[in-house]
């Protein structure tokens, strides 16, 4: 399914999370041993968030991870990496709904200045019906960030008042009432990212 983004911003962002280290318990009783494709700090990594949803209502992590969902920071206005990664996510949903299995895909914006609720609200419609698009004051957003140990840092802004943001690009799978049980990077395909979480899907 191709879909048609009309958000774009110049120039090429920075997009890769340096120095930090994940890593995982993988005990016997890890329902999920046979399932991660990578490690996950247990329980360091996620937690409470309060945010506002694309109708400008406050909303919690509880409100929104109803069912397994897949969490990606980023913004609306990136150039590049944004749209493909977002979509990718969109893509990996897609295949799963045709299994028979559903994730929630939420997008959470490190840019609140510019992405308004409308705004996530629309780009989230575009990627997928079912996205969830959420931003916040920058408070809110910071939190959100430092409990996915998220980075992400405004560059200034141009004489047109653009400007890029520098922004981590882990794609997370989040369980309700357990949190986060794996990361996905980048380059991993729509295709493996499905296998892989229709692996976590059918332990739970």
């Amino acid at each position: 399914m191709k879909r048609m983004i009309a958000f774009g911003a110049a120039g090429v962002a920075a997009v890769f999370l340096a120095g930090t280290a994940f890593v995982v318990l993988r005990g016997e009783d890890d329902p999920y041993a046979t399932c991660r494709s990578s490690q996950v700090a247990g329980g360091d990594i996620g937690g409470p968030f309060e945010l506002v949803n694309s109708a400008g209502e406050t909303v919690t992590d509880a409100d929104v991870i109803k069912e397994p969902a897949l969490l990606y920071f980023g913004y609306t206005s990136c150039p590049d990496v944004c749209p493909l990664d977002v979509d990718r996510n969109a893509a990996a949903t897609e295949i799963l709904d045709e299994r028979g299995q559903s994730i929630t895909p939420v997008f959470i914006t490190v840019d609140p200045a510019r992405d308004t609720p409308e705004v996530v609200g629309d780009f989230a419609e575009v990627m997928h019906p079912r996205m969830v698009g959420l931003t916040g004051s920058p408070e809110q957003i910071k939190a959100a960030s430092q409990a996915y140990r998220t980075y992400y840092k405004a560059h200034p802004a141009d004489e047109n008042g653009e400007y890029l943001v520098d922004h981590s690009t882990f794609s997370y799978l989040v369980m309700p009432e357990e949190g986060v049980v794996d990361f996905f990077r980048r380059e991993v395909r729509p295709e493996e990212m499905a296998d892989s979480i229709g692996c976590f899907l059918d332990q739970r």
